[in-house]
């Protein structure tokens, strides 16, 4: 009877177990095509659109530091909300909107370059990390540090 128990049980596990295959035995994918994952946007997200994601300061004397901000617009249907702007190096800091952006409303990422020690042709990237698909979108500085005797 102890037997018969542990059989039936089993095979009910079994059946169990492939219950989430379909007809031909592979695993189902509604998880992955369901509108409400993170994979798939359901339309009611924000969005961030910068006016440009890059700038160019030319040329600099080293040890100047300058600053420039990106603007960016929510064109999305939900508020914006900007956890995190990472940078590249030390010699950028960033400083953001941290309120939320209401759809159609404006926001600003501002960065400053410390040019201090650098010479030659530079490049900055930020992260800025938002509730947003995809979450990272990357800003970019550049320019063209020459020292003292370069100018």
């Amino acid at each position: 009877m102890k037997h018969l128990l542990i059989l039936s049980l089993s095979a009910l596990l079994l059946l169990a177990a492939c219950n989430g295959r379909n007809d031909n035995g592979k695993l189902s994918t509604d998880l992955v095509t369901n509108p409400k994952s993170a994979s798939q946007p359901s339309g009611k997200e924000p969005a961030i659109t910068f006016d440009k994601t890059e700038h160019n300061f030319g040329t600099l004397l080293q040890g100047e530091v300058v600053t420039y901000s990106f603007h960016f617009t929510n064109t999305g249907s939900a508020p914006l909300l900007i956890s995190n702007v990472n940078t590249s190096c030390g010699c950028t800091v960033a400083d953001f909107s941290r309120e939320p952006i209401n759809p159609g409303k404006d926001g600003y990422i501002k960065a400053s370059y410390n040019s201090k020690g650098h010479h030659g042709l530079q490049t900055r990237s930020l992260t800025v990390v938002a509730n947003t698909n995809p979450s990272q979108t990357t800003l970019r500085l550049k320019g063209t540090v020459q020292t003292p005797d370069q100018y």
